[in-house]
């Protein structure tokens, strides 16, 4: 057993060397590949090929580049047409072959090739060209003087930070701004590296220097950051600046400090500031999610100025917890609409399950307009434990009690209350509930989770009540659909009341599944007339058009359509199917539709358009398009041309591509520009113009533009 786990092992150990080896061999290979694909790049920079194949060859040297193609590279920095290109593989070549090639361009290049190797050394943070950008600082050209000084704060070091300290204090004015940029990227590198001690001091030079303004804001946060939470005093002293500039720099600085104790500053300021800026420092609180800050914003909502109160109270909606609710409620049915409809909001939105417990409460001994503000907000936040008060306020003596009632019980009422919601609509104790018991309701229905049953009790209802609560009952079946709801509509739809009859032929017309169908088609042949049979036949129809049905079963409903259609209206809705449904079914269709006289001539050219479409000319297809009038035929194009006024296009090739053994050409597109290749006549009206044989009887046809090719049989030759 022991020999057996031995040789085992040594398989193993055998596998996964033989492993090893074929992936070492494997990166080996790709890394011979690479080193030909570099040479190939280096050889192609160092010959004479044009500028723009050198540039696209510098961007894949970004990818595949080493040291070895820096000496190619550094020989394009003097090129104004490629320097730009070479430095930007130089920036990402690593080791030092690199960034001594560009140190070297620095001491030898000026201008705008000068700056942009600058900005590269910058890019690179080459610790060894500190001196070679320092040399630079007093250079007579001022922009070669200003690269240099952001340069040296992107490289980052100790030696950078000296040498731009000392251009801070002692340098010429002109690159003051750049001196100061430079100081606050080394400040920033520093802070990163854990160092905020000489980061601070860098901020504080740059804060007390005479640069723009832009430097000391910069220079201003990265010196509140590095601080912490001490530096909070500094913070506190921009939002109290007289300048509203500073005031927006502590605001948006305070977003990014962590802490309650930075909340608390904010929240000490909230009765010291003008009101614009309370509002600005709310909408911060709100930013920062500090539930400490809370207390603070309750009182705010109470007291504050009124644009004060309404930020306060909106930031609530998102801070807020039960101890906001009387605050809020309060505020809710105070006098001032924008201020009640603001806490309204945020009395929906705050989240807690102890928020609902806690309104639907209070809902017990509220009264008067709190009464109806709770009642509201239970159904807004869906409280379903308030139902029972709900239903008992709709029989409260206030009209606008009970109608907020009602409209609540639409969102919370359960499937075994519904009959009592139901009741509201058929039997309302009061003319004025019925409205909104009715809007109840079909909220109420679109949520039941069975709608069978929800569906068999609305149906129960259609007995009850006036024609026009029927009315409104068989518009909310049809938003509920299913069997029993089908069922109950179609009962409507036979009716005497004309208006009952209106109602449900028209909810069944615009029913959203195919079971429908039997029921529209038996409306349309037996029971319905005038205006509401056709609607039942139209809606038939319109199943046949939109559902997903097997080619069978829309070609057999299509046909039961044209046994009882009596207009051409309704027979051309055939057509049109026809035509969307391309099949030998429905070629079948219109050969049926072509029995009607006057309708003769369309239902032929859709034969011969669902003909083209579906490409089967067997022996079936034939003998249908003979039912219409058409055989195979020989056909020629003489001469085709189209366009207006004199400008027209020979398009005689074109069209004889697309000819057939029938006598109607099917173009790639309905457009005939896009057919033909373009517009021979722009902003006029064109035709086609055509000279043609149909088995070598001569014809000609003039056709306006995008109508249906259709060649008509010469009577002669």
């Amino acid at each position: 057993m022991r020999t057996r786990q031995y040789i085992s092992i040594g398989v193993a150990i055998l596998v996964t060397a033989g492993i090893c080896d074929w992936k070492l061999a494997r990166l080996a290979k790709a890394a011979d590949a690479q080193h030909a694909k570099q040479s190939e790049l280096i050889e192609l920079l160092q010959s004479d090929a044009p500028p723009q194949e050198k540039a696209i060859t510098c961007k894949r040297l970004a990818v595949v580049g080493t040291a070895e193609a820096v000496p190619a590279l550094g020989a394009l920095l003097p090129d104004e047409r490629l320097s730009s290109w070479a430095r930007i593989a130089l920036e990402v070549i690593p080791g030092p072959e690199a960034a001594g090639v560009l140190r070297e361009a620095a001491g030898s290049l000026d201008g705008r090739l000068l700056i942009g190797v600058i900005n590269s050394i910058g890019v690179r943070r080459d610790q060894e060209a500190v001196d070679t950008l320092a040399s630079r600082l007093d250079d007579a050209d001022g922009d070669v003087a200003m690269a240099a000084a952001v340069a040296l704060g992107r490289v980052g070091s100790p030696a950078a930070a000296a040498t731009l300290e000392k251009a801070l204090s002692a340098g010429p004015a002109a690159i003051r701004s750049a001196v100061a940029e430079g100081c606050v990227l080394v400040a920033e590198r520093f802070f990163e590296q854990g160092d905020a001690a000489r980061a601070i001091e860098l901020y504080d030079q740059v804060r007390l220097a005479e640069v723009p303004q832009q430097r000391v804001l910069e220079a201003t946060r990265g010196a509140i950051l590095a601080r912490k939470s001490a530096g909070i005093p500094l913070l506190v002293e921009q939002l109290n600046s007289s300048d509203k500039v500073y005031f927006h720099l502590g605001l948006m600085t305070a977003a990014e400090m962590p802490g309650n104790d930075v909340t608390g500053a904010l929240v000490a300021q909230l009765g010291r500031l003008a009101p614009q800026r309370q509002v600005l420092i709310v909408l911060g609180l709100a930013d920062r999610s500090d539930t400490t800050a809370l207390p603070a914003l309750v009182e705010s909502a109470k007291n504050g100025t009124r644009e004060v109160r309404i930020s306060a109270v909106q930031v609530l909606q998102h801070l807020g917890d039960v101890s906001s609710l009387p605050t809020l409620l309060e505020i809710a049915v105070a006098a001032d609409a924008d201020l009640a409809s603001a806490a309204l909001q945020s009395l929906e939105g705050i989240q807690g399950q102890d928020v609902d417990a806690d309104l639907a409460g209070r809902l017990n001994q509220a009264a008067g307009e709190t009464r109806r503000v709770l009642i509201e907000l239970a159904g807004r936040r869906r409280i379903i434990e308030a139902n029972t008060m709900l239903l008992a306020a709709t029989n409260d003596s206030s009209a606008r009690i009970r109608a907020a009632a009602l409209k609540s019980l639409g969102s919370t009422i359960e499937p075994q209350d519904l009959s009592k919601l139901i009741d509201q609509v058929v039997k309302p104790a009061h003319p004025e509930d019925a409205e909104p018991a009715i809007g109840a309701l079909q909220e109420a229905s679109v949520r039941m989770p069975d709608r069978e049953a929800c569906a068999s009790q609305l149906s129960d209802a259609i007995s009850q009540g006036s024609v026009a609560t029927k009315c409104k009952i068989v518009e909310i079946l049809g938003t509920v659909g299913g069997t029993s709801a089908l069922e109950a509509v179609a009962d409507a739809a036979k009716d005497k009341s004309p208006q009952l009859q209106d109602t449900a032929s028209r909810v069944l017309g615009k029913w959203m599944t195919a079971d429908a169908a039997p029921v529209l088609l038996n409306l349309a042949s037996e029971s319905l007339r005038g205006k509401y049979q056709i609607r039942a036949l139209r809606g038939f129809l319109r199943i046949a058009r939109q559902f997903n049905l097997p080619n069978e079963q829309r070609a057999q409903m299509c046909r039961s359509a044209l046994q009882i259609a009596r207009r051409d209206a309704e027979k051309k809705l055939v057509l049109e199917i026809v035509e969307r449904y391309p099949s030998v079914e429905m070629l079948a269709v219109a050969t049926e539709v072509a029995k009607t006289p006057t309708l003769k001539d369309d239902a032929a050219t859709k034969s011969l358009i669902v003909a083209q479409k579906i490409g089967q000319q067997t022996d079936k297809v034939r003998s249908l398009l003979a039912r219409v009038g058409y055989q195979q035929v020989k056909i020629e194009i003489i001469k085709a041309q189209y366009g207006a006024e004199g400008r027209f296009a020979d398009v005689t090739d074109l069209l004889r591509k697309h000819v057939s053994d029938l006598p109607l050409i099917v173009l790639p597109a309905a457009n005939y520009n896009d057919s033909f290749g373009g517009d021979p006549a722009p902003g006029s009206t064109k035709q086609l113009q055509i000279e043609y044989s149909i088995d070598e009887k001569l014809g000609k046809v003039s056709l306006a533009e995008n109508k249906v090719v259709l060649l008509p049989i010469p009577s002669g030759e």
